[in-house]
């Protein structure tokens, strides 16, 4: 095997097109508002000779107080599910290297592998530990969107759909999608109330308008907010990438519990994915199976499931662990996931 920097855009993402399991944070967009927001980043190319291309990574070099460390967001890219194993092996001795040389502490990776016996022990046998918390969704919500809208409605939980119907009857709701930067603050504005709420440290507005500056370069991002009487109350954040739409943020108010704002605006971005071309919405991530109604995500989780879909469970994060600085970077992630509920 062979590795490789990858500098063509269009070789990256012409390779991601040719794989099943994939997310945008992997996509070249993501490695350039990463770049956007000062992390140095690789992304790198695993040959099985010099001209097959057989895995990809995109690899961030995160600079934490905690300390520093070279993360892999839902990475590295299989083309062939059979070929995890060497390429995890062949991977990590390159990027041993790399994280020598950058004083990092240790290697994280957020898997977009199926969790399972098989490739769990793969991590372990490279000698992964899993992580104390998570980075990026463990357990996604997904939808098959290629069905008529009146399918999808018909598919979904029988409240769900009786909401969404409510909404479009209600003539005081309205969603629009927009594309201006400056929508981001009216988002960030219904998101601090949600903060307020679940005791969360939220991405910073900086954060939001840099990621919608990336992306919106090839129109691949947009803004839904709902409107009840004329007052905004509910947002998100859609990315359509590579014919698939992910709800990556969301907010809603309170203020009108019983107004099915939020309902009306989902399936308004569901909508849109299809007139996209996309064939799959993915609705981010959910509470764990067997998760108690004092989890944070429990009432998401139940607000998601109800269009309908199904689960995919990834292969939890892992470290591997490089030198004795990680674990006090170990017990300040482990006291923030207690603090959460998680």
């Amino acid at each position: 095997m062979f590795l490789r920097e990858i500098t063509n855009r269009y070789i990256w993402e012409k390779f991601l097109e040719s794989v099943e399991e994939k997310t945008f944070l992997q996509s070249w967009y993501w490695g350039e508002f990463q770049k956007r927001m000062g992390n140095e980043i690789w992304r790198v190319g695993i040959y099985r000779n010099k001209e097959e291309l057989i895995a990809i990574s995109l690899v961030i070099k995160i600079k934490a107080k905690r300390g520093t460390f070279l993360f892999l967001p839902h990475g590295p890219v299989v083309f062939k599910k059979e070929d995890l194993e060497a390429v995890l092996g062949f991977l990590v001795k390159e990027l041993k290297i790399i994280a020598q040389d950058q004083k990092c502490s240790f290697i994280r990776v957020s898997p977009i592998c199926e969790r399972n016996a098989k490739n769990i022990k793969i991590f372990e046998q490279v000698g992964f530990r899993e992580a104390p918390i998570h980075m990026h969704p463990e357990v996604t919500w997904e939808l098959d969107i290629s069905p008529s809208e009146e399918e999808l409605l018909a598919q979904m939980r029988k409240t769900t759909r009786y909401l969404i119907r409510q909404g479009l009857k209600n003539q005081e709701i309205q969603i629009y999608q927009s594309h201006k930067l400056e929508d981001i603050d009216i988002f960030y504005n219904i998101h601090q109330e949600v903060v307020k709420r679940q005791k969360f440290i939220p991405f910073s507005l900086d954060y939001l308008k840099k990621e919608f500056e990336i992306f919106s370069q090839d129109n691949q991002i947009s803004i839904f907010l709902g409107k009840y009487r004329n007052e905004i109350l509910a947002s998100a954040i859609i990315v359509y990438w590579q014919g698939i739409g992910f709800y990556h943020h969301g907010a809603t108010s309170l203020k009108y519990p019983k107004v099915p704002i939020s309902y009306l605006l989902q399936w308004e971005a569901i909508r849109e994915a299809k007139k996209r071309g996309c064939g799959l919405y993915n609705f981010w991530g959910i509470a764990p199976d067997g998760s108690s109604k004092k989890h944070p995500w429990w009432g998401l989780t139940l607000f998601k499931k109800g269009f309908g879909g199904y689960k995919k469970e990834y292969v939890k994060t892992q470290d591997l662990v490089l030198n004795p600085r990680y674990w006090f970077n170990w017990i300040i992630e482990k006291i923030r996931k207690k603090k959460r509920g998680l």
